[in-house]
């Protein structure tokens, strides 16, 4: 498949404390299937194509959380623009085989996130349909900082939504501040946006941290949600509609955040 567009969102991953349990889970919410990955992993695939990873915590300590991976052409110069731009690189890159280069690093709110400079794995092998990436967004407290330092950092153009109600896509609040992430080079707004930043506001405990939350493509939000309480997991924002369709952000049974958004019936 062709190389993803630099600064695009390329791949996920979650970090587990169980990987089988993980498999059990997701493999029934999305339909996935799994294969070995690199040490104690596992690919995910929708329909026979990539669609995420699967790992098992080395370290206790870590978070169970899932993680979004940006497309860069030179990692080493993203990582210096990362540092350059207020951000922190926590992991410098580091050669996955022949699947490309990785490293992992976080803005100057506190959020994380990786880079990928693809190798002979280039990302997802589907997205945007059922079963597979959709979106992603970060939560911040420090929203001047860190618009400025993805905009210097993946040069995205920005668009803010400016119409009371129909703002965030990852909350049932209304009239969010929320900004869209367009590629360097296009026009920017709903249309090219790859992904997307909001606020943390006072409503959520002063503890929690930033964060990036990964959406998942679904055939229908309410079923999936269901799922996810029988299968031993939360709801964490019941489904609810916004502009781009319904949604519901929901934890897996290990405690991991992600959100599933069914798009309008076109």
């Amino acid at each position: 498949m062709a190389a993803f567009a630099q600064s695009a969102p390329c791949w996920v991953d979650v970090q587990l404390p169980d990987l089988e349990a993980g498999k059990r889970f997701y493999g029934e919410l999305f339909g996935w299937t799994f294969r070995a990955g690199d040490g104690p992993s596992a690919d995910a695939l929708s329909d026979g194509a990539l669609v995420a990873a699967l790992a098992a915590k080395q370290d206790g300590r870590m978070p169970t959380a899932w993680g979004v991976y940006f497309a860069t052409d030179d990692i080493t110069a993203s990582a210096a623009r990362i540092r350059e731009s207020g951000g922190q690189v926590i992991t410098d890159p580091v050669r996955a085989g022949r699947a490309g280069v990785l490293a992992q690093a976080a803005d100057p709110g506190g959020a994380v996130f990786g880079l990928w400079q693809a190798g002979e794995r280039k990302g997802f092998q589907k997205q945007n349909e059922p079963g597979s990436f959709c979106w992603t967004e970060v939560y911040t407290r420090q929203k001047d900082k860190v618009d400025a330092f993805y905009e210097e950092v993946f040069g995205f153009r920005s668009a803010d939504l400016d119409e009371p109600g129909t703002g965030d896509p990852g909350t049932a609040e209304s009239g969010v501040d929320f900004r869209m992430w367009s590629p360097a080079g296009t026009e920017p707004g709903p249309d090219t946006a790859v992904g997307g930043r909001s606020v943390i506001t006072d409503a959520f405990p002063a503890v929690m941290p930033s964060y990036f939350l990964t959406y998942f493509a679904v055939a229908d939000c309410d079923a999936s949600a269901e799922t996810v309480k029988r299968l031993g997991g939360r709801v964490s924002e019941p489904p609810f509609d916004i502009p781009y369709g319904r949604m519901s952000v929901l934890q897996d049974d290990q405690g991991a955040v992600f959100a599933v958004l069914q798009p309008p019936v076109s």
